[in-house]
């Protein structure tokens, strides 16, 4: 009797996405200690971690519901209850935005603080990009590092009225921030503002940086009411100087994963002429005199 040939063996069936969040609450409850969310061990505890009844007790959502996500079943939580369960199972930002992803709910908009200073090691790496321009900002544009290079190439931002270094500010206001080339510049800079406002709608510094731009900046009255907006930062720019002729430079804005509020810009020469300029610019330490 010869041997049927069934072909190759199929490749396993994918878990659906509510297999993988009940398999991810799982985890995460078993490796959850009682101590750690203040729960007093009674008695002998056949299971690790916590219990499925400590964490819908602690997260205030029913035993059976709880014990449906983590069986897989198809059940939508609220916003509100994934983020209750995050705090239960004291989850890192990257998991709660992992938890809510697994869900299919959109994840509530930031609230909390966000950083006003440069952390140690992305100040540092935006100085070693020297010779090439490299800046970081928080999310209200507000300057946190900006290198030599940048100071050379771009000049130096100006503080908004509450004194702190802001890119918005310094673009909508000074008088050498003109021509086509800074306009659709400052008008790209505005649109990735406005996204980040309606993160933190009711964040009193946005308000104030608004209300003053709306006082001193005909331009900016004019674009605010737009509801432009716009996340990603990349492609090139030139600029005419008067000492080194045409520099054309790429530019792209990264998100630090240890920092994701802040953004960081870095620019290249796009041409060996470019290249050439910024090497002869940091050697003088001078800085570009525009055309």
């Amino acid at each position: 009797m010869t041997e049927r040939n069934m072909g190759p063996t199929p490749p396993p069936t994918p878990p659906t996405r509510h297999a993988e969040l009940g398999e991810f609450l799982r985890l995460h409850r078993e490796g959850t200690t009682p101590d750690s969310v203040g729960l007093q061990p009674v008695g002998r505890r056949r299971t690790p971690g916590l219990r499925r009844e400590e964490v819908s007790q602690l997260a205030g959502v029913g035993l059976s519901w709880y014990t449906w996500l983590e069986q897989g079943r198809d059940v939508t939580p609220s916003a509100s209850v994934l983020d209750a369960l995050a705090r239960v199972l004291d989850l890192a930002p990257a998991e709660r935005a992992h938890l809510f992803h697994l869900t299919g709910v959109a994840e509530p908009t930031a609230d909390g603080p966000y950083p006003t200073t440069a952390p140690d090691d992305l100040r540092s790496i935006v100085d070693g990009l020297d010779p090439y321009p490299a800046y970081l900002l928080g999310p209200r544009l507000d300057v946190l590092g900006w290198n030599a290079a940048a100071t050379r190439i771009l000049g130096t931002p100006s503080a908004a009225p509450d004194g702190i270094p802001n890119v918005l500010w310094w673009m909508f206001t000074s008088a050498d921030r003109d021509g086509p080339a800074w306009n659709e510049t400052s008008r790209n800079m505005l649109a990735r503002f406005r996204g980040q406002h309606a993160r933190r709608y009711d964040d009193p510094a946005f308000a104030a940086l608004i209300a003053a731009l709306l006082d001193a900046s005909p331009r900016f009255r004019d674009l605010w009411p737009r509801h432009e907006v716009l996340a990603a930062q990349s492609g090139a720019k030139v600029i005419d100087t008067l000492d080194h002729g045409r520099l054309r430079f790429h530019h792209l804005q990264s998100i630090p994963t240890s920092s994701p509020e802040l953004r960081m810009t870095q620019f290249v020469p796009a041409d060996e002429h470019t290249r050439e300029a910024f090497l002869r610019l940091a050697e003088g330490a001078g800085s570009v005199a525009r055309a």
